[in-house]
């Protein structure tokens, strides 16, 4: 079967819509895209001037790496904005070279691949307490797996490294999941688009959670420098071996950053995993048999489940130069926007890219960003949670299935199932 007859769904949809992505992402439709214009035009309905959507894995590659032709640094969300409502909400991630190299050498300490592997025992547990509360022994259990497994880890695990109380995760998570639910009414009451948000143009995300977050992290700040504390938080405040440090605005925006990408990115995928493992059984048993004896298996079904899941659908850059791409010619100031999702179902990259499967080798997806100044930040630690799921989870199940209708994210840049619906018999 084709790649092409593989994608389901119609492959007419507007991909500028949040309401198209209520339904999962149109793959059919960015399929056609691939396969007859790669690099397209679509205006927008909002005033925005419009986008280039760039849908080829190797196209999505070369905007990625091309630092100096196309940029962060007028945002990497399709939103415009004025100069200084853009300054006032600037993350970590719109910045470009050299620095961008600069803001993430004094936000790296805490992410680092040796500091991630000292998380495990605590994730471990976090997640032995999660799967306890969540799946009692030798029964059948019917659940929101998006709620009660997959936002559980990730939202605790944020507070241990954060150093906050316990008691705070949840808002923390509220607030986070309005600011990446920026669309999504039932994520926020202000959702972009359908209400006038004008007032909060110069918050993050353009929601007034980032107000609550900016009081929070200046609180956090403020005890850290009363009685420093060995957490992340400690770690950001402090300067480099060479003096530099965060301005205020600065630490403030990445805390804001850490709240949101930090649970909801990780909860969407580790729902996603679970789906496409409930739907492939035999795939299940094989990982289920493979905890404890083959850990390059486990490892490669997380690669897996991270491409399957893509679920930061896509990043916007500005191009700063007239650049011909797939065919196109593209103007300085254009927005050009690359789209990860679509990019790790392309078939000349991936061999039968619809299929989930845990033994795919090569598997280069670009969830995080493949290669690129911009690899995502917290990818060892995503990876280590995701793994230390399966590894705590599959051996107590017995079997799995999705037993309701699946809710999906209002949004066109983060894709998620935010209800799963599922039956889990455990041992």
């Amino acid at each position: 079967m084709s790649s092409a007859l593989e994608a389901e769904g119609p492959d007419d949809l507007d991909i500028v819509d949040p309401d198209t992505y209520r339904f999962g992402f149109p793959h059919a439709t960015f399929e056609r895209l691939r396969r007859t214009e790669p690099v397209s035009w679509w205006d927008e309905h909002d005033g925005g001037s419009g986008f280039w959507a760039v849908t080829r894995y190797h196209d999505v590659l070369a905007v990625s790496r091309n630092v100096s032709t196309f940029s962060n640094a007028q945002g990497v969300t399709l939103e415009e904005m004025e100069p200084a409502d853009f300054e006032a909400r600037r993350n970590m991630l719109e910045y470009d070279p050299p620095e961008h190299t600069r803001y993430r050498r004094l936000v790296s300490r805490p992410f680092s691949r040796r500091e991630v592997m000292g998380y495990e025992a605590a994730i471990r547990q976090i997640a032995r307490d999660v799967l306890d509360d969540a799946l009692p022994g030798a029964s059948t259990v019917h659940l929101d797996v998006t709620e009660h497994i997959a936002k559980q880890l990730p939202m605790r695990m944020l507070g241990k490294l954060l150093g906050v109380p316990d008691t705070d995760g949840p808002w923390l998570v509220e607030k986070g999941d309005a600011l990446l639910g920026n669309f999504d009414p039932e994520m926020t009451p202000f959702p972009v688009g359908l209400v006038d948000t004008d007032e909060f143009r110069s918050m993050p995300f353009r929601s007034p959670a980032g107000v609550e977050l900016y009081r929070y992290a200046e609180e956090q700040a403020r005890l850290r420098n009363e009685c420093p504390m060995h957490d992340v938080i400690n770690t950001l405040l402090q300067p480099t071996t060479d003096g530099e440090r965060l301005t205020d605005l600065q630490f403030k925006n990445f805390f804001v950053l850490l709240v949101g990408a930090g649970n909801d990115t990780t909860r969407y995928t580790m729902a996603a995993g679970m789906r496409a493992l409930a739907e492939h059984p035999d795939q299940f048993r094989d990982l289920q048999a493979a905890v404890g004896t083959d850990p390059a298996l486990v490892d490669s079904a997380v690669e897996e489940i991270l491409r399957y899941a893509t679920v930061t659908m896509n990043f916007r850059r500005t191009a700063l130069a007239d650049i011909e791409l797939g065919g196109r010619q593209i103007r300085a100031g254009d927005k050009v926007v690359i789209w990860f999702a679509s990019a790790d179902r392309d078939h000349e990259v991936f061999q039968h890219p619809y299929r989930f499967d845990i033994r795919r080798s090569p598997n280069d997806h670009v969830a995080f960003g493949l290669q690129s100044p911009h690899l995502c930040l917290g990818a060892p630690l995503a990876r280590l949670e995701i793994r230390v799921l399966l590894e705590e989870m599959l051996p107590r199940v017995r079997e799995m299935h999705v037993d309701g209708p699946v809710e999906w994210l209002r949004s066109n840049f983060i894709g998620g199932m935010k209800h799963l619906p599922m039956s889990i018999t455990t041992r």
